[in-house]
């Protein structure tokens, strides 16, 4: 999959293009239905498909207040995106400029940089300033812009359409299933591996450190099934949400014990997928007493794991 982080970048015409429009954050089960609708119509035509996103989300610019927290990294987007068969990824930085183009001005953008075959979105995609745009105006104007537009039908579970904006809330609320059901995968984290006071390895249990980062939707406190993928290679391993209290750790963060591995991961990027909820964080009376719960912790999590990947 090629990718341009920047539209001046673009320096060829795409055969045929079909291009997908959304934000995309988490790219969960509807976004998917979109990306992938645009990929067979490329397919079905000969064509190239693309996917056209952004870096950050609109609202960091517009009202930063009001900015939602990030379900996924951005290199988490890609890997997905590109699981697809997406052919091209545009991921740009949206930035005051673009914010000031009128929906006719970001259609004549899409003429002049990539001149669309097809375009495609979901229901709620808007584009343009002040958002006045829509899956209406698309259809309605985009024959004057030479491409035909299809707006995808939204996907619901339990007679609720999937959005992001639901899926934060379950993340929020610890309704972990339900969040995986929706994403079509496990929650997952993606961050670099920094350093920790090392008391882990001390207990036989040595953990990779990842920050939570203030802008990225989280999971609530607690001791949870995961799988770390590292390598190409998916472990098993048990990560703990929170401030370790038994320690006295004043900052929220996320620890990761890997099963079967040895080695030195500071500095490399991490990918934690959630399986499922373990128990609540607690402070124990002893050191015993935390290394018997990990033990039994990790026999739990092998089992879960084990189940995943038979699935």
């Amino acid at each position: 999959m090629e990718i341009y982080k920047r539209l001046s970048a673009i320096d060829k015409k795409f055969l045929s293009p079909v291009i997908a429009l959304g934000m995309f954050d988490g790219v969960h089960i509807g976004h998917a239905s979109i990306i992938r609708r645009a990929v067979e119509l490329a397919h079905s035509i000969g064509g190239t498909s693309i996917v056209f996103t952004f870096s950050n989300h609109p609202l960091s610019i517009l009202a930063p207040e009001n900015q939602p927290l990030m379900i996924g990294s951005r290199s988490l987007r890609r890997k997905l995106v590109e699981s697809l068969g997406v052919d091209v990824l545009i991921d740009i930085p949206f930035t005051r400029e673009l914010s000031k183009r009128s929906p006719e001005d970001f259609l004549q953008l899409l003429k002049e940089k990539f001149s669309p075959s097809i375009v495609v979105t979901g229901p709620n995609y808007t584009f343009g300033r002040f958002g006045k745009g829509n899956g209406r105006m698309l259809i309605r104007e985009c024959g004057a812009y030479g491409f035909r537009a299809e707006v995808c039908p939204a996907i619901t579970v339990d007679k609720k359409t999937v959005s992001s904006t639901r899926i934060r809330k379950l993340i929020a609320d610890g309704e972990l299933h339900s969040a995986n059901e929706l994403l079509g995968r496990p929650f997952t984290y993606v961050s670099t591996v920094v350093h920790g006071d090392r008391r882990g390895r001390r207990l036989g249990f040595p953990t990779a450190n990842l920050e939570i980062g203030e802008g990225r939707a989280m999971l609530p406190n607690g001791a949870y099934a995961v799988s770390v993928e590292l390598d190409g290679k998916n472990f098993c391993g048990i990560a703990n949400i929170g401030y370790n209290p038994t320690f006295g750790i004043e900052r929220r963060r996320l620890e990761v014990y890997i099963d079967q591995f040895n080695g030195d991961l500071y500095g490399r990027e991490l990918s934690v997928s959630f399986l499922e909820w373990l128990r609540a964080e607690d402070k124990f009376e002893s050191i015993a007493d935390l290394v018997a719960q990990l033990k039994h912790d990790l026999d739990r999590a092998r089992k879960i794991f084990q189940d995943s990947s038979t699935k």
